[in-house]
């Protein structure tokens, strides 16, 4: 390593050590910068020191929950691994996860990383990083103002893979953008997919992003949607088709709110509460096996795994069940109205829906979900919340679904805890998850017994 290296380590760790003295935030993301500043190559100076292997994992919908497996199946194995847990996963975010692990000396000891890389950012992070898989969830729309149409995150995201030509690609093949563009680029690809239907209706949605053939322009046929444009398709003219998956999850069994399959020879039972976490199992044991990556553990480790990863919380609160969901896009809402539908019982619903640049400041994207269904849901009470909380109500309206609005948060869970149902589903976009995860941990029964402020 050289000196101007080992300066910007040493410059970006005191800038984050000055962001948490000063309480400014986590310090995650501007040490990245600074360290940039410094070193305009350190990235690739730091992935240089990875001892074995590289992933990133990009796409849509999963990408978090998807890294956080890889690392937990690795750290299972006993392996030192490198993560951006945060979900920093632009270039400055990346940078710091490298520099802040590395000793006193400048040195990173680490086996594995496994990255998580936003799409857009992926065209300067991967030609930097050189990773050896790259493993990409799916192509859907997400944050309009930032992504514009689905055809430009399939333009940056083929441009970045193919700037890694070394780089093997693990490939949704259920998704016809994202096979098309393993197809289309020179890298060598690994699929994986699930070939029986496991998504209900209200998953499945009328959402489609691409169901016409980016080879010819004709419109697939399809013998059935899991959700979206993901299915079992076929073009009828020039023949491109869905392939038979490298790796695939079979037997899907839904039991007491958690699904159980057979992978490779394991009957897992895990603890995924949608079925689109069955993907993230999939991918993640996918990549694994075209690393080389030592798996002896990963069946224990996975029937263990907390898929929640701070975005499906469960908490107690005034004796009441408490769940917050994240839903930051129209797929990833979809899936969580099947999800309340699944609940029979009479429940309240609390949905947030903030603008910041973190959700998307374009928030036309709630006019495509199927929000008609919540009017099965035995929701006794809807209550709309965040900085767009009116246009969400007006959403509802349209579906003739009756919903208040508030702008206490705190005030209206402890009430719906109270009096309510005694079962709450609170879900949110982006920017409101870590705050109100922190609310209602704050509220939870069980940390107050024990005392916890």
């Amino acid at each position: 390593m050289n000196l101007r290296s080992k300066l910007a380590i040493t410059c970006a760790k005191a800038t984050s050590a000055l962001i948490k003295k000063l309480n400014r935030g986590s310090g995650v993301t501007l040490p990245g910068y600074v360290a940039r500043l410094i070193d305009p190559k350190i990235l690739t100076v730091m992935s240089g020191m990875v001892r074995e292997k590289t992933i990133v994992t990009m796409g849509t919908n999963g990408k978090t929950t998807t890294n956080s497996i890889l690392y937990h199946a690795l750290k299972a194995e006993g392996k030192k691994v490198i993560i951006n847990r945060t979900g920093a996963n632009m270039l400055n975010g990346i940078i710091s996860a490298f520099v802040l692990a590395t000793d006193r000396h400048g040195r990173l000891d680490a086996d594995y990383a496994c990255i998580e890389c936003d799409e857009i950012a992926s065209v300067r992070v991967l030609p930097q990083l050189k990773p050896d898989c790259a493993l990409l969830t799916n192509i859907s729309r997400d944050q309009l103002d930032r992504f514009g149409e689905v055809d430009i995150t399939f333009q940056k995201l083929k441009t970045a893979v193919t700037s890694v030509p070394d780089s093997t690609l693990i490939i949704n093949c259920d998704d016809v953008l994202s096979y098309t563009l393993a197809a289309e680029s020179k890298n060598a690809y690994v699929t994986y997919g699930i070939s029986e239907q496991i998504f209900d209706d209200i998953s499945r949605s009328e959402i489609r992003e691409s169901i016409f053939c980016r080879s010819c322009g004709k419109k697939m046929d399809y013998e059935f949607f899991h959700y979206g444009q993901l299915g079992i398709y076929r073009c009828p003219n020039c023949g491109l088709a869905r392939p038979e998956p490298d790796y695939t999850a079979s037997g899907v069994e839904f039991h007491e709110e958690v699904y159980s399959f057979d992978l490779d020879g394991m009957r897992i039972h895990s603890t995924a509460r949608t079925p689109y976490n069955i993907y993230n199992t999939l991918s993640a044991y996918a990549a694994l096996k075209a690393l080389g990556a030592p798996m002896g553990h990963f069946q224990a480790m996975i029937e263990s795994f907390d898929y929640g990863n701070n975005r499906e919380s469960i908490f107690t609160i005034h004796g009441a069940r408490v769940q917050l969901h994240l839903a930051k896009n129209p797929i990833g809402f979809q899936q969580k109205i099947s999800l309340v539908l699944k609940d029979p019982n009479p429940k309240d619903v609390i949905i947030q829906i903030n603008d910041t640049y973190q959700d998307g400041e374009d928030i036309s994207w709630l006019w495509d979900v199927d929000f008609q269904y919540l009017a099965d849901a035995n929701a006794a009470t809807i209550t709309t919340n965040g900085t767009r909380r009116h246009d969400m109500g007006l959403r509802l309206k349209y579906e003739d679904i009756d919903c208040a609005s508030t702008t206490d948060l705190e005030g209206t869970i402890e009430t719906l805890t109270k009096t309510g149902t005694k079962n709450l589903y609170v879900i949110v976009n982006y920017s409101g998850l870590y705050r109100t995860n922190r609310l209602l941990t704050g509220m939870d029964d069980n940390r107050k017994e024990a005392g916890q402020p």
